[in-house]
């Protein structure tokens, strides 16, 4: 008999109950060290003092109205956004994947409102992973997602990763976007080189083509910049942002240049959740703190530390790990074991990792984690090392 709730997740037998900073509570009294944050999403940690006032002070307020109406929060929001980043306009939505659908809808609507409508095309990396609707999985080209799902939608093609010849051979007069995360996180912490980032730069600014990154994982401070794309000196035409932006709360944004965004205009997108008055709140509250100079200058120290203290770990344990990969807080340890062992192995050692492609255990732990929490993690991720060891 199928459950009450649809069995699409292969989920934990965990239970939280709480969570405090860098750690959960099981409901039977255990704690773990959280080292994945949700997916990169709790950047703030666990009931953030700044970000459940937010939260409670807007809902004492007002929820909802819709965007048939101007939310003042959102229009904040926006304003942060645009001034700390290359964009000039900002559409918020609910998740990465309602991003991923407006970026791709941007992207056609851009060239359809130029003159040229055949630039439907988009460029796409083996590896990617840009939301489970129709359209990204058909970005990603991924048999596990694309499996049972057919027709897919038309227009994508996946790449080699890291290949520019391979991309220069790919454009044709129907290409109308390329489409990359700086950094893969589904596809195993795996980070664009500088060079290559600007070839793609440099290759739609000579076609005609827009650039879209994909943050939704690696950026609001992940990297140790606010978004990961500022590293390479590189900006797109339409980035996509989730995850971390709402520090637990369901938001996300497409940011966008005035020229890339100009087609879209009254009626052509919308959303009846994305934006309200509760999630841009607790994003402002996100962002006064993740975007501060003082802020990200931590998150580059604890990085540091904890890329330490995990080369450690690998030579410590040959057997289990390859080796550490990753940039910032947005780690992986590429294994000689299953990943699944691992995270396993984890939660008897009351830690929480992530796993991903590429035989990598993914880390993405709460930017505010402390020295303590870094230490800590060690003792335990070598607890977990040495089960697999001994196996």
């Amino acid at each position: 008999m199928i459950p009450p709730v649809l069995p699409t997740y292969n989920r934990a037998k965990l239970h939280f109950t709480k969570g405090e900073g860098s750690w959960l509570t099981e409901e039977d009294g255990r704690r773990f060290l959280d080292l994945g944050s949700g997916i990169a999403v709790n950047v703030m940690g666990h009931a953030h003092p700044a970000l459940v006032a937010a939260l409670t002070e807007q809902a004492q307020a007002l929820w909802h109205v819709s965007n048939l109406y101007e939310i003042p929060q959102q229009e904040a929001l926006a304003e942060k956004l645009v001034g700390a980043t290359f964009a000039d306009t900002v559409f918020f939505t609910n998740s990465g994947t309602e991003c991923a659908e407006l970026a791709i809808k941007m992207a056609r609507r851009y060239h359809h409102g130029t003159g040229h409508p055949e630039k439907t095309g988009f460029l796409a990396f083996e590896g990617c992973f840009h939301g489970r609707s129709t359209a990204a999985i058909a970005a990603s080209g991924n048999e596990k997602m694309t499996a049972g799902f057919g027709p897919l939608m038309p227009g994508f093609t996946q790449l080699p990763w890291e290949d520019l010849d391979a991309v220069k051979a790919a454009i044709t007069e129907t290409t109308g976007a390329i489409l990359i995360e700086p950094i893969q996180g589904e596809g195993g912490i795996r980070p664009a080189s500088d060079a290559f980032l600007q070839g793609l730069r440099a290759l739609c600014d000579d076609h005609g083509l827009l650039l879209i990154f994909d943050e939704v994982q690696c950026g609001m401070g992940r990297t140790g910049r606010l978004f990961a794309h500022e590293w390479s000196g590189v900006t797109p035409d339409i980035m996509m942002v989730a995850k971390g932006i709402g520090g637990g709360f369901p938001l996300g944004a497409v940011l966008a240049t005035e020229a890339a965004a100009a087609p879209m205009t009254a009626g052509s997108h919308g959303s009846t959740y994305g934006g309200n008055p509760l999630a841009c709140a607790v994003g402002c509250a996100v962002m006064d703190h993740v975007s501060t100079p003082a802020f990200l200058e931590g998150v580059n120290r604890k990085a540091g530390l904890l890329r330490q203290k995990l080369e450690g770990l690998v030579a410590n344990h040959p057997t289990v790990f390859e080796g550490v990969r990753g940039q910032g807080l947005m780690l992986g340890l590429k294994c000689r074991v299953a990943p699944g062992d691992l995270v396993t192995a984890g939660y008897a050692a009351e830690v929480i990792t992530v796993p991903a492609a590429d035989n990598v255990v993914r880390l993405l732990p709460a930017l505010t984690l402390t020295e303590d929490d870094i230490a800590e993690a060690a003792i335990r991720l070598d607890k977990a090392a040495a089960s697999l060891d001994a196996t």
